[in-house]
């Protein structure tokens, strides 16, 4: 394994600033590198430029909306700037990185293909994805394992840049993956990569997390797959509207599944014709994959194409940055970081 491909564990424990302190603290030289790296690679695919004091008010916003919905994240989030001494503006800043990119701004050619498996007589319960991101975030893939002061419960996250979360686990057995899906209004309101955060910090099941995600205002779209040992399902939001789409096995991809949202769909033609290409593509795998399949059996989907996204050399289109699959009764992340195809499995355990 290359350099690159290293992959920091940060393991955090204590109440929420103490967490957040050690993450920032652990991971600094990084954070202050990607800050420096044209304001978090934002001026290298946005269409305009960019500055922190310009983006100020947009910043407290999130932070308000933030706060007042998850008070104890707000506090993490101050413990990265002081752990990581960078200014609290900028330790925002990496949290609400994508929802200032918007999806208005910045065209989208694809993001993500997610897929649960439910467990046979010999294998668990799987939920596996891809991770599609433009702005060249492999290179700052980290995971957090977070032992929280005041509970019992564990969390096995993967993170970038200096994000409180992006998908992962808890030692109930919960995990969450996710997908972009584009429509609706964004505005300040909780980023769904500290939604999922939360729902591992504070639920046990599937549907404890789908309930709780009713209270959050989110701030954009999103598809979130939630599976626990027993459950598993498929949901959208669009506009703090949440639809199920599946309850079992699902494959989901880009585009709004769900009939009241299919009309809302703002994925251009190019992106829905990938999106649509990679739900059809990753369901007939499923559909050949035999009841024995292994760990390795799943990373073996995730690196076919169209289902991984090959790097084109161009920072303002997306592709494969990381490849996951989660074992929610083993409490495991296994992780590929950058093109899965050409890289070795690690694997994390709570």
């Amino acid at each position: 394994m290359t350099e690159s491909q290293k992959v920091p564990v940060v393991d955090c424990a204590g109440d929420a600033f103490t967490v957040g302190y050690q993450h920032g603290a652990r991971l600094a030289p990084r954070l202050r590198l990607f800050l420096d790296d044209s304001l978090c690679r934002l001026n290298r695919v946005l269409p305009d430029l960019v500055t922190l004091s310009g983006l100020r008010p947009e910043i407290a916003a999130y932070r308000d909306a933030i706060t007042n919905a998850l008070p104890s994240l707000a506090e993490e989030i101050q413990g990265i700037a002081e752990g990581a001494r960078i200014t609290t503006e900028e330790a925002w800043l990496l949290q609400i990185r994508r929802e200032l990119m918007g999806y208005r701004r910045v065209p989208t050619g694809g993001d993500c293909t997610t897929y649960s498996r439910a467990e046979t007589a010999t294998h668990p319960t799987v939920l596996a994805q891809t991770v599609d991101l433009n702005g060249d975030l492999d290179e700052h893939i980290a995971v957090l394992r977070i032992s929280h002061r005041d509970s019992p419960r564990k969390v096995l996250l993967l993170s970038f840049g200096g994000l409180l979360g992006y998908l992962g686990i808890n030692s109930d057995g919960l995990a969450i993956g996710l997908n972009l899906v584009l429509g609706g209004d964004w505005k300040p309101g909780v980023p769904p990569y500290l939604a999922i955060r939360h729902l591992l910090d504070s639920c046990a099941t599937a549907s404890e997390a789908v309930e709780r995600l009713h209270t959050i205002s989110l701030a954009g779209s999103r598809s979130l797959t939630l599976v626990d040992r027993q459950n598993s399902m498929c949901i959208e939001v669009l506009n703090n509207e949440i639809r199920l789409v599946t309850h079992g096995d699902s494959v989901h991809t880009n585009h709004f599944l769900h009939p009241d949202f299919a009309d809302h769909d703002e994925l251009n033609i190019f992106a829905r014709n990938s999106s649509t290409r990679r739900l059809d593509a990753c369901t007939m795998a499923l559909d050949a994959l035999p009841s024995t399949a292994v760990i390795s059996d799943h990373f073996d989907i995730l690196c076919r194409p169209p289902i991984r996204i090959p790097n084109h050399g161009d920072i303002q289109r997306e592709r494969t940055v990381a490849a996951v699959v989660l074992v929610p009764a083993s409490g495991q992340l296994h992780l590929r970081p950058g093109d899965p195809s050409v890289t070795g499995t690690l694997s994390f355990q709570l």
